[in-house]
């Protein structure tokens, strides 16, 4: 979350950072001021009502050792106790208002975010690679060709957005993830093997909690399927300092969402799914480094595609386009031939302090952490980048890099 001095020190500068997000944040500004404001004041008046309780106690034990009367001060502390109370949860009511609305105000964009309000004004930074076919089959369709992708049986079993890969095809989505890890290990990422359920605090301390609560699983346990392994990625140092930044990890997991703001969207195919694999890839930054950091960890990223010869395009996002707790988004987008456009595959991005305000991640000498976090990539979505950009008549080709992971260079239709 935001430094709260931001709202009390500096309220039109972050009234007008925000409005480059989004115009309706101001409200809520004035809202969580508003609170704020007389929070402070209820807590200033609770001081004083204590500090005079406190010193009425001490003269009336006094007077009780001198043998004099006191009933009357009895009486004045027992009032100024009553007020403490009520004061008590006045202060109490008015804290929760201001962070029911504080959790939900998102980050502040950097000054280097292009601005704009949606993804149409994202700005392109480059492209790699040559596009070599435009339009085609669909991956859906190339999968049920091979007899490999299965979504009727995927909704048998789990409903909508579920699939069930088969033979050739498991095996190319687990030589991604593998290949994928191999490379981000020559780069220098530290693997990590991670809970997938996570306690409530660890998704509210990097930022899913509570804006997102309707896109997250949860149990009766009171326990969430993570969204992204950024998630567990990311507590991993809940409450501690750290030493030696930068901190650079990597892990491969499932991820769960429930896309409840995506209905309607890519519903056919493995676009869209409610359980995914990626690689994600998180640093823990000292301030002054974590924007040559974000570079960096954009092109690990991008070497990815590279390697696996996808066409891609890295966009800065616009600030209305910005990820909740992001000041600065690189996407990477992967060509998708039978859509004839560039889809998401990678969102490379720098929190600042933003989590780690929440996750009480400091360096050893007092300072709060920046955190970074990109996937590496997502998996699903290169499988079908692969399926479309290298399906031939016979088949579908495999990259070079990917063949001693697969054991094999051709899928071929059956």
């Amino acid at each position: 979350m935001i430094d709260v001095k931001l709202l009390r020190e500096r309220f039109e500068f972050l009234k007008h950072a925000l409005a480059k997000r989004d115009q309706t944040l101001a409200e809520k500004l004035e809202r969580a001021a508003q609170y704020d404001k007389r929070w402070r004041e209820v807590k200033k008046e609770l001081d004083t009502l204590r500090a005079q309780r406190n010193a009425l106690l001490k003269t009336i034990a006094i007077k009780k050792r001198r043998g004099e009367e006191v009933k009357e001060l009895i009486e004045r502390s027992a009032h100024i106790s009553h007020q403490i109370k009520q004061m008590e949860e006045e202060e109490k009511t008015l804290h929760n208002a201001f962070l029911s609305v504080w959790y939900t105000i998102p980050n502040v964009p950097h000054s280097s975010t292009p601005e704009g309000e949606d993804e149409t004004q994202n700005v392109e930074i480059r492209r790699w690679g040559k596009v070599v076919k435009e339009g085609g089959e669909a991956h859906y369709i190339i999968g049920e060709r091979l007899k490999m992708m299965d979504f009727d049986r995927g909704r048998k079993m789990s409903g909508h957005r579920f699939v069930v890969l088969w033979d050739k095809l498991a095996k190319l989505e687990r030589a991604l993830i593998n290949f994928m890890l191999d490379l981000h290990s020559e780069q220098g990422y530290k693997e990590v093997w991670v809970p997938h359920l996570v306690k409530k605090h660890s998704v509210f301390n990097t930022g899913q909690l509570p804006k997102f609560e309707e896109d997250l699983y949860s149990t009766q346990d009171d326990l969430y399927l993570i969204p992204t392994a950024e998630v567990s990625l990311v507590n991993l140092h809940a409450g501690e300092r750290l030493d030696n930044l930068p901190l650079k990890y990597m892990a491969y997991t499932p991820c769960y969402r429930r896309e409840a703001g995506a209905y309607g969207k890519d519903i056919r195919g493995m676009i869209r799914q409610h359980q995914f694999d990626k690689v994600e890839l998180v640093w823990f930054s000292t301030p002054q480094h974590s924007y040559t950091h974000l570079e960096t960890l954009v092109r690990d990223a991008e070497e990815v595609l590279k390697r696996l010869e996808l066409p891609y395009r890295v966009v800065a996002l616009c600030t209305g386009d910005l990820g909740f707790c992001a000041t600065k988004t690189y996407d990477i987008e992967v060509w998708i031939p039978s859509q004839n456009t560039y889809r998401e595959i990678s969102s490379c991005s720098n929190c600042e302090d933003f989590q780690a305000r929440r996750a009480r991640i400091k360096t050893k000498d007092g300072q709060l952490v920046h955190t970074l976090n990109g996937s590496g990539v997502a998996v699903g979505r290169t499988l079908v980048a692969l399926l479309e950009n290298f399906v031939e008549d016979a088949g579908v080709r495999i990259p070079r890099a990917l063949q001693p992971y697969t054991g094999f260079d051709y899928i071929h239709f059956q």
